[in-house]
């Protein structure tokens, strides 16, 4: 659950400080009193869009503080260890999002910096906000598969994973076939090309690493003369009469002679001069060997520079090194091969396609049969949820077909079907609002008021198998009243035994149900806007209940209203 909201300089709000339970909670207040900011504020900390235009007006940057507590097996907890950030499920999970008055935003999750993809992957798992706009995504068909996949994920996911498995396999293949009999036409004309450069790389018979030992060897051969010159004088300085080798033999034969006499200062230099001369005697054996190799063959100098001629010709061509160079070659020689062989190739990619294609037809109609038996299900957990909201006369269903395409080569149950990632079927959610009238779409027929009321029951659906500790509704219970927003008052306390729940909420039927009430309104100071937000007990709650029944005037009577309001709501919550 959300235990702490903190909130620095964002939009009126200047500073608010936030402690919440478990159960559900109301925020209330006038219309503009800035209700929203504290969804917003709770967006931002789970990845949403952050702008310059959220900054209090004069503050360098916005602060969003969250704490949450969560269960050790929650899956949150594996997800940070598996983004390598420290977590401890025995204590609270921090999240802070920074944003600066230049639209610069940074991320924290237990002090460590975040980038937005591993926020929100966080996020998504933390806290599932139903704005108004969602309604509108229920007018959406594509949308319905895959809230029936959600539903269904336990049966419905392994089926799914082989089809996509398999999908990707055919879809590879398929590129391969168009790029093989696109690209055939071009291949062919470049077929003498290919042949040619084969034949020019091949020839040259070259070696990984040849040019390089090539060059150190035309660099001996070319001075060969001064390095002979060269180590031979050196010999000579080493070895010759009155030479290094001879100095340093009597020098160290004198000081052998006397070292008895002052053998703590002697002796050591004696050692040293003799371990001298024996590596002078070493170097010097060492210049003569290696002065009887050096090779005076300005014919092979001849061969080594036509060889690297050769070599930088290739190099201009086909790459810098011979390792390109013989990369390039074997890339060419597969082309020519598949140029050669295209019709053999072909033959096998299409039989290959034919193979993966019955096999993807087999994984679609399995995952198709599930998702009919699991469509059942969902509809009659809606229908069930829709009977506590009052429209028990509604009739639910999920209708599954092939999605048809007239141009598509595929078939499947003898009909030209579309083959896409999540498989061959199309969802809509179909529905029936009085007895006597036929299934229809959600667009041609939901008002606003059920479309509020079919999203709560998905959602108090989906809050039992997805695992999301907060729940946010930013007034769900838009387009209803009467019994229809007691209902939905009841469900959204319902709800809250098995997570936490927010609501914003302009209806005192909803507002008197919850166990936790804010209210928000605007304060003026020194000419400044701020917005305040007050946890509400017994006694001021009645009194903003008495405020939403009644308007700005508070009498006797909204107020006696609003305290049988909250007494019944204490009675119903007992029986709930």
């Amino acid at each position: 659950m959300l235990i702490e909201l903190s909130i620095r300089n964002l939009a009126v709000i200047e500073h608010v400080h936030l402690h919440f339970k478990n159960g559900f909670h109301v925020l209330t207040g006038e219309t503009g009193a800035g209700k929203s900011i504290i969804i917003d504020a709770l967006s931002l900390v789970v990845g949403g869009r952050g702008t310059s235009e959220l900054v209090r007006h004069g503050s360098e940057k916005a602060e969003i503080e969250a704490l949450f507590e969560l269960a050790a097996d929650h899956p949150v907890w594996g997800i940070l260890e598996r983004l390598g950030i420290e977590g401890d499920s025995s204590e609270p999970l921090l999240i802070r999002r920074d944003v600066t008055a230049q639209g610069k935003s940074s991320s924290r999750i237990n002090g460590q910096l975040v980038n937005m993809t591993m926020l929100r992957e966080i996020g998504s798992m933390l806290v599932n906000i139903h704005g108004q706009h969602e309604h509108q995504s229920l007018l959406d068909t594509d949308e319905h598969l895959h809230l029936l996949d959600m539903y269904g994920d336990a049966d419905i996911s392994p089926i799914k994973q082989a089809y996509a498995s398999v999908y990707e396999q055919y879809t590879k293949l398929q590129r391969e076939l168009h790029a093989l009999e696109s690209a055939s036409q071009q291949s062919l004309q470049m077929l003498d090309l290919y042949r040619f450069q084969i034949e020019e790389i091949s020839s040259a018979k070259l070696k990984e690493g040849e040019d390089a030992s090539l060059s150190e060897e035309k660099r001996k051969l070319a001075n060969a003369e001064k390095l002979f010159q060269n180590v031979s004088d050196a010999y000579d300085q080493l070895n010759g009469a009155g030479r290094s080798l001879d100095t340093t033999r009597k020098a160290a034969s004198k000081l052998r002679d006397i070292a008895s006499y002052d053998s703590a200062v002697l002796g050591p230099l004696v050692e040293q001069i003799e371990a001298a001369f024996y590596q002078l005697e070493d170097a010097a054996y060492q210049l003569r060997n290696y002065r009887e190799t050096i090779e005076f063959n300005p014919a092979r100098l001849d061969q080594i520079e036509s060889r690297l001629d050769v070599i930088n010709t290739l190099r201009r061509k086909y790459g810098e090194s011979i390792g390109d160079m013989l990369a390039y070659l074997a890339k060419i020689e597969r082309e020519v091969g598949t140029i050669e062989n295209k019709d053999d190739i072909l033959q096998k990619l299409q039989g290959n396609a034919r193979k993966l294609l019955a096999e993807l037809s087999r994984h679609a109609a399995e995952l198709s049969d599930r998702r009919r038996l699991v469509a059942v299900q969902l509809a009659a957990a809606i229908e069930s949820e829709l009977r506590d909201l009052h429209m028990e006369r509604t009739k639910f269903e999920v209708g599954i077909a092939y999605a048809e395409d007239a141009r598509s080569e595929l078939e499947l149950g003898g009909m030209k079907v579309r083959f896409g990632k999540d498989g061959a079927d199309q969802a809509e959610f179909l529905m029936a609002p009085n007895p006597g009238e036929p299934l229809r779409g959600l667009g041609k027929i939901a008002s606003g008021g059920e479309l509020s009321r079919i999203m709560l029951a998905l959602k108090s659906i989906f809050a039992r198998v997805d695992r999301i500790p907060v729940l946010v509704f930013d007034e769900v219970d838009t387009g209803v009243s009467g019994r229809a927003a007691q209902a939905i008052a009841e469900k959204l306390s319902r709800l809250s035994r098995s997570c936490q729940v927010f609501s914003i909420t302009h209806l005192p039927q909803v507002a008197c149900m919850a166990d936790v009430h804010f209210y928000i309104h605007k304060e003026v100071e020194g000419g400044r806007t701020f917005t305040r937000v007050a946890d509400l007990e017994a006694g001021r709650r009645a009194q903003e209940l008495a405020r939403m029944l009644g308007g700005v005037e508070v009498t006797e009577t909204t107020l006696h209203h609003a305290q049988e309001m909250l007494a019944m709501a204490a009675g119903q919550k007992q029986k709930l």
